[in-house]
C-alpha cells in the first residue's frame, strides 16, 4: 500500500428479502403465462384476427404488464394485480375461442398456486410456532 492511501472499504453483502411461498409461486405462474401472451400474440397476427398493430402491441402490452405484476406481488395490491389480469387472461379467448380453455388451463394453475402457497405458509408458521428461539448466532460465509 503506497503511503497516504486508505484501506479498500469491506464490502459487505446486501441481505435479500425473503420471498414468500405464494409469492414465489405466483411470479412463476406470471411468467409462464407471459410466454403463452407471446405465443397467443403470434396466432392472433397469424390467423389474421386482428391488425398487426392492435396484436403486436397489446400483446406487449400485457407481457409487460404480466412482468410488472411479478414485481409487486409483494404486496396485497399485486395479488390484486395478478387477479385482474387473470380474468384479462381469460378474456383473450373472445379471440378464439380455444384460449378460453388454455386460458382457464393456467388460471386454474394460478388458483392452485394461490391456495397451496397459502396453505404451505401457514403449515410453516405453526411450526416455526412449536421451535424452541434459536441461540445461535448466525455465521458470516466468507466464500
Amino acid at each position: 500500500m503506497t503511503e497516504g492511501a486508505s484501506p479498500r472499504p469491506v464490502r459487505t453483502a446486501r441481505v435479500r428479502r425473503a420471498r414468500s411461498t405464494t409469492e414465489s409461486l405466483l411470479s412463476i405462474v406470471l411468467a409462464l403465462e407471459a410466454f403463452l401472451v407471446f405465443f397467443i400474440t403470434l396466432v392472433v397476427y397469424g390467423l389474421d384476427q386482428l391488425p398487426p398493430e392492435v396484436a403486436f402491441i397489446g400483446g406487449a402490452t400485457f407481457v409487460l404488464l404480466l412482468v410488472l405484476a411479478s414485481g409487486v406481488l409483494r404486496y396485497p395490491a399485486g395479488i390484486w394485480f395478478g387477479w385482474v389480469l387473470q380474468a384479462a387472461l381469460l378474456a383473450t379467448g373472445i379471440l378464439n375461442p380455444v384460449l378460453y380453455v388454455v386460458a382457464a388451463v393456467f388460471v386454474g394453475i394460478w388458483i392452485f398456486c394461490f391456495i397451496r402457497g397459502r396453505q404451505i405458509e401457514r403449515q410453516k408458521a405453526s411450526f416455526l410456532a412449536t421451535q424452541p428461539p434459536s441461540t445461535e448466532t448466525p455465521k458470516e460465509n466468507n466464500a
